[in-house]
């Protein structure tokens, strides 16, 4: 798995690790019961703080996609494969923004307009899902 960050990027760094896994669950490069590098392997080779890594990885948790244990570390819980489930949505849904001349901070905020219309308990999909706007928004040019 290759995490990848940008520091010349306004985003903090450790929501460019967690952009960059979640990344990659939607595109279907991690799967269900994956094991994440070390945040010390993370951190080692992207040359940051390991209590950086920790914050992502912490995030990610929340999120519900990693699940993290004592001595075994973080593994990828089955909200993976329904992200990479939506990736088709996703493509399409931003294809189809840009094609209307709609901005990235436009389609985000639709975006979390629309997961806000149902606010019942919010599972760690809405959470995962919501964040992923985000990245796209951050990603843009």
């Amino acid at each position: 798995m290759l995490i990848r960050t940008d520091p010349s990027r306004s985003a903090p760094l450790y929501t460019q690790i967690a952009a960059s896994v979640r990344a990659d669950a939607v595109a279907g490069r991690v799967h269900p019961g994956d094991r994440l590098p070390s945040a010390r392997e993370v951190a080692n080779a992207l040359d940051v703080n390991l209590h950086t890594v920790l914050h992502a990885y912490q995030q990610l948790r929340d999120e519900g996609l990693v699940q993290m244990h004592r001595g075994r570390g973080a593994i990828v819980t089955d909200l993976a494969a329904r992200l990479a489930g939506l990736q088709h949505d996703i493509t399409a849904l931003a294809a189809h923004a840009r094609d209307s001349g709609l901005s990235p901070d436009a389609l985000a905020a639709l975006v979390r307009h629309a997961a806000e219309l149902h606010p019942a308990d919010p599972n760690p999909a809405d959470i995962a899902a919501d964040n992923l706007a985000v990245d796209l928004k951050e990603m843009s040019p």
